[in-house]
């Protein structure tokens, strides 16, 4: 399902627009691939698919994945061409000849690796992967936060690549501070610099949740996606540093409105073209190991304030 044109859709859809990878292969979901791709099909089948991107799948679970899609109902499955992006361990080159060797197998459908991704640590490992990378596959280097961040931007920008940070996970000490976050989209947004957020994106607003679906889950004080998208767009629009920290900051949810034109937060508002635009060039996607629980919490929200998706 497609949205109309930039200049004519309300801001939470500017927002929303293939926003999710959906990562439902990962904690702390950790589904069996063929629970995640018979929810994948629902979900393209779904009224939301409009907000659905990329299945995420490491490199060494194609062979399971391509078991799933031989089994699942072509009429489930769809007509369209499944996105996948890939997630490579520590050896790229062999785990992009897996990609590779699942596109060739595949033909023209049902699903096709658009991107690789992979761990950089220093420029060095940018230009290594951008040359085992090859041009028909996009790439996607995550960033550690505790790295020469201005000089790895750089070599990104080089490379022709997206940059991705990891936002949470499973631990409490797998959350970074806002303010490493700040500085990994200060650094992309200088060297203009698409980026992906991934990893404990759950929920619309910043707050404290449970770290695992599991009961009695340890909790802690989680990102939220709407916090990181906006963030990034006040950044994208040339915005001071202290606004983008406010923003990842934020817990009040009555701090945000939605409507038509714009979303506001505390009286600054971003316009529906400036939020697609920066949803164009700057954050690309963000990937959850959910989609119903960001998709249904941020309508809530929505919903709260006035507006809808």
């Amino acid at each position: 399902m497609s949205a109309p044109g930039a200049a004519t859709v309300p801001a939470t859809r500017a927002l929303l627009q293939g926003l999710v990878d959906f990562a439902g292969l990962f904690p702390p979901a950790g589904w069996t691939v063929e629970r995640a791709v018979a929810a994948f099909a629902e979900y393209r089948g779904g009224p939301d698919a409009w907000i659905l991107n990329r299945f995420v799948v490491p490199a060494r679970r194609l062979p399971e994945l391509e078991r799933a899609l031989d089994a699942l109902d072509p009429a489930r499955r769809g007509a369209e061409v499944w996105p996948l992006t890939v997630i490579a361990g520590e050896h790229l080159a062999v785990d992009v000849g897996l990609a590779r060797a699942f596109d060739d197998r595949q033909g023209p459908a049902p699903a096709r690796a658009e991107s690789v991704e992979c761990v950089v640590r220093t420029p060095q490992e940018v230009e290594r992967a951008r040359a085992l990378v090859p041009a028909c596959l996009g790439l996607v280097l995550e960033l550690p936060l505790d790295a020469d961040l201005p000089a790895l931007a750089r070599a990104v920008r080089r490379a022709g690549a997206v940059a991705k940070v990891r936002a949470g996970g499973v631990r409490p000490g797998d959350i970074p501070p806002a303010t490493s976050v700040l500085a990994f989209l200060m650094a992309c947004a200088r060297e203009q610099v698409p980026v992906k957020a991934t990893a404990g994106l759950h929920h619309p607003l910043r707050g404290p949740a449970p770290l695992t679906y599991e009961p009695g889950s340890e909790r802690a004080v989680m990102f939220g996606f709407l916090n990181v998208v906006l963030a990034a767009v006040a950044l994208w629009q040339g915005g001071p540093a202290d606004t983008a920290l406010a923003l990842l900051e934020e817990q009040d949810r009555g701090a945000f409105t939605t409507g038509d034109e714009a979303i506001a937060w505390r009286g600054r508002r971003f316009e529906a073209a400036a939020i697609a635009g920066a949803r164009r060039d700057f954050v690309t996607s963000i990937g959850s190991c959910s989609f119903t629980e960001p998709v249904g919490e941020f309508r809530d929200l929505a919903a709260a304030s006035g507006g809808g998706s």
